[in-house]
């Protein structure tokens, strides 16, 4: 494989796994200044500000490791690895929509287990074709499931 479809191919994850954050940038726009601030959060809330790098950096980190499991299986041999990868990056981008656009954090609190279930199972696909790449979604599985910790206080506070 040439070195050009490798960077092209490497922008390409990196711009789809982007693509899923710009949507929960978008679902969240219009409720992150209104309705998210007048509802009771736990006191381990971390301020607005941490969420839009953390997630940035995660994004890139998931590109990269989905970018490596390509690289060495192309897309025949890993189409089971990155499939369960684009599910979860499907229940990723539900996610805003769901808590933030819909306003609906029991339903967000359903789509973030099952994400960290899949998540799970992306790691270990992951991890067994390229280690590093499983390795690069361990920060994102802590966020996550520190996420979900979050979403189900916010949950049961305004339950």
């Amino acid at each position: 494989m040439s070195a050009r479809i490798s960077v092209a191919m490497l922008a390409l994850f990196l711009a789809i796994t982007l693509a899923a954050g710009a949507v929960g940038g978008w679902a969240t726009a219009g409720s992150v200044t209104t309705w998210y601030p007048t509802l009771h959060k736990p006191s381990w809330n971390p301020p607005p500000w941490v969420f839009a790098p953390v997630w940035t950096v995660l994004y890139l980190m998931m590109g990269t490791a989905a970018w490596l499991v390509w690289r060495k299986l192309g897309w025949s041999r890993g189409a089971a690895p990155l499939g369960i990868f684009a599910v979860q990056l499907a229940l990723n981008a539900a996610w805003s929509p769901l808590f933030f656009g819909m306003r609906n954090p029991a339903a967000a609190l359903v789509d973030i287990v099952l994400l960290w279930t899949v998540l799970v199972a992306t790691i270990v696909a992951f991890r067994r074709a390229v280690p590093l790449a499983g390795a690069l979604l361990v920060p994102y599985l802590l966020w996550v499931s520190f996420a979900t910790a979050l979403n189900f206080a916010i949950w049961r506070l305004n339950g």
